[in-house]
């Protein structure tokens, strides 16, 4: 569940997890291995793509991944070697050109696919434009050099502000030879902002998570098992097939996911479960509403648990508060269930203050996978 824990509402004093009723989980609690994970490192409020990472066993801090990245391969974009990437919101601008709404009101996909066709094949200093339709006001921009000896390196600052009342920042070159994509990007944003003048509310765009193709191992070979990405947001398939897993197509509500599980379940030995609604409330800062994913989830548990699975893992990959409206540096909780957990039968509840009590402690993310594998009897004894 992305974004998964909270911190206490300030009037009613309880976390999302906490007002949520999950009985469900509440009864794999009391028997699982519980606790809680850091992403990245203690204190440091991580982004998705590493956070992911973390989760599925690698270092974050060795393979940084940029979203535009992750987005493009997400709509299934045939990325080449010497693209650039970026990850771009439809915003809201006044006559100052200050930033009023950075998601402008979280447009619809298809007035944003629109919006995407009508910029999307500009020709920039020798390099094409596509610009992609990833979901509601999010996109994806991935400029493409179509004249010899064009380079475009990733290592560029963000336009986005990250918040309200600022203006689109000029995107700068972090290293020397990036100050012509720097120069192209810029370019790019002004040609947008000129052609979407006139539109409401998205007459702007921000971009952020500039990134060329990286070099991972793939998760078949690190794990040996044969993996299926389950999600309705692009971003995180992209991702999954980054690191080489398969992606179920199909799927758009939190039930059509698992009912995807189970069509899939005799042919693969790793499942990624992705659900969304989670993060969205807590940016949003919509506390019924993420405590509605929370239980919407919760009736989908007992159909997952008929599948007799060895291992169930259930966390998110960061935490986003809905008291803050965004991703946090707080301890994301995790619970870990199979035949083999030494549990704390004490533990009543699937929440943040419950799991204080729990037999894992708090752990860095690249330990799940680990203990995930070992809960399955997968791994071989370590020396004589």
């Amino acid at each position: 569940m992305d974004g998964l824990g909270g911190i206490q509402h300030p009037e009613l004093k309880k976390t999302e997890l906490e007002i949520a009723r999950h009985d469900h989980l509440d009864a794999l609690a009391s028997r699982s291995e519980c606790g809680f994970h850091h992403p990245v490192d203690i204190g440091i409020t991580p982004g998705s793509g590493p956070a992911h990472l973390g989760i599925f066993g690698y270092d974050p801090t060795e393979y940084e991944i940029g979203r535009g990245l992750l987005d493009s391969l997400g709509v299934d974009f045939e990325f080449q070697k010497n693209d650039l990437a970026a990850r771009g919101n439809f915003a809201t601008s006044n006559s100052d050109g200050i930033i009023t709404d950075r998601r402008a009101g979280r447009i619809a996909s298809d007035a944003s696919a629109k919006l995407c066709r009508l910029l999307d094949g500009v020709e920039i200093d020798g390099v094409k434009v596509f610009v992609l339709p990833v979901k509601e006001h999010r996109f994806a921009v991935v400029f493409r050099p179509i004249k010899d000896g064009i380079k475009l390196a990733g290592a560029l600052s963000d336009s986005d502000p990250q918040k309200e009342g600022l203006k689109n920042l000029p995107v700068k070159a972090l290293v020397a030879d990036a100050g012509f994509a720097a120069s192209v990007a810029n370019k790019f944003i002004a040609y947008a902002d000129e052609k979407l003048a006139d539109a409401h509310p998205a007459n702007s765009v921000l971009l952020r998570g500039f990134a060329n193709m990286i070099d991972i191992p793939p998760f078949t070979d690190v794990f040996g098992m044969r993996a299926l990405c389950i999600a309705i947001y692009p971003m995180y398939k992209g991702l999954s097939r980054l690191v080489g897993m398969d992606v179920a197509k199909g799927c758009d509500t939190i039930i059509s996911e698992f009912e995807t599980l189970k069509k899939n379940y005799a042919g693969y030995d790793f499942f990624f479960i992705h659900i969304k609604n989670t993060d969205s409330a807590g940016e949003d800062g919509d506390f019924s509403r993420k405590v509605k994913a929370i239980e919407d989830v919760d009736l989908c548990i007992p159909g997952l648990l008929e599948l007799n699975p060895d291992v169930l893992v259930v966390t998110g990959d960061h935490s986003t508060p809905c008291a803050m409206k965004s991703h946090s540096w707080h301890p994301v909780p995790l619970m870990i269930y199979s035949k083999n957990a030494r549990y704390n039968p004490d533990i009543k509840r699937f929440t943040e203050r419950e799991f204080i009590k729990g037999t894992l402690g708090q752990i860095p993310a690249q330990s799940i996978m680990t203990l995930a594998m070992s809960s399955a009897q997968k791994l071989a004894k370590f020396g004589a």
